[in-house]
């Protein structure tokens, strides 16, 4: 389930202003949706020019937008590690500590999304103002092996959870994920602790990933008509 709040010029400046960060040499994390999907857009332009980068995609999505853009891609198993992963998010609450909690999944490639994220040396997202948020309180997703849907739902309604199976939009049954498992977007209303809740969800038997990241974000920036708010580092 998609946050689709938030203008088109805020997503675009917030993604064109991180793309600036990405050095030559770079290996970069490309994150999945329609502001992560600016900041592709915007690194095909500067390979254009001349940049000489590396791309890591996160979902077919993301994997087709850098290859039309012509930006060379590898792979984690073939590279030394990623210098930075840019990315999106459906909410971002800032915490006490200077850091970031995150729920990402919109697009159901969370779980390679993490898995990216978390590699990077320097993490960064980018959103529109309508995604910052105190507390978190999205339905987190939740991809799980087809077979464990329903022990995994009874286990996210006894953690206090409402659990609901994605439905694919043009087609029949549910959405399946780049993995080829399905996603449960858990309703939990506010949530005063993310990271205990992300530790209760990631322990569940049959879950292969949940939608929260806790404390990866090194900076959020925050596009708007009128420019950038950068926020961290």
């Amino acid at each position: 389930m998609k946050n689709t709040e938030g203008s088109s010029e805020a997503k675009r400046r917030a993604g064109e202003h991180a793309a600036d960060l990405v050095d030559d040499g770079d290996v970069v994390g490309l994150g999945t949706g329609s502001t992560a999907a600016h900041t592709i857009h915007a690194l095909g332009q500067a390979v254009d020019s001349g940049l000489d980068v590396r791309g890591i995609p996160t979902s077919f999505q993301s994997r087709q937008l850098a290859l039309d853009a012509g930006i060379p891609l590898t792979s984690l198993d073939a590279v030394d590690g990623v210098d930075i992963a840019i990315d999106g998010a459906d909410q971002v609450a800032e915490r006490g500590d200077g850091g970031f909690d995150l729920v990402k999944g919109g697009g159901a490639a969370h779980a390679r999304e993490k898995i990216v994220d978390a590699a990077a040396d320097r993490f960064v997202v980018v959103v529109d103002p309508s995604k910052l948020v105190d507390p978190l309180d999205y339905p987190v997703p939740v991809e799980v092996l087809p077979d464990a849907r329903p022990t995994v739902a009874g286990s996210v309604r006894a953690l206090g959870g409402e659990p609901t199976l994605r439905a694919a939009a043009h087609k029949d049954g549910p959405v399946v994920t780049d993995n080829g498992n399905v996603v449960l977007d858990c309703d939990f209303g506010p949530i005063g602790d993310p990271a205990s809740l992300a530790t209760e969800l990631s322990a569940l038997p049959g879950v292969v990933e949940q939608g929260l990241f806790v404390g990866l974000a090194d900076a959020v920036h925050v596009g708007s008509t009128d420019g950038v708010d950068v926020r961290g580092e």
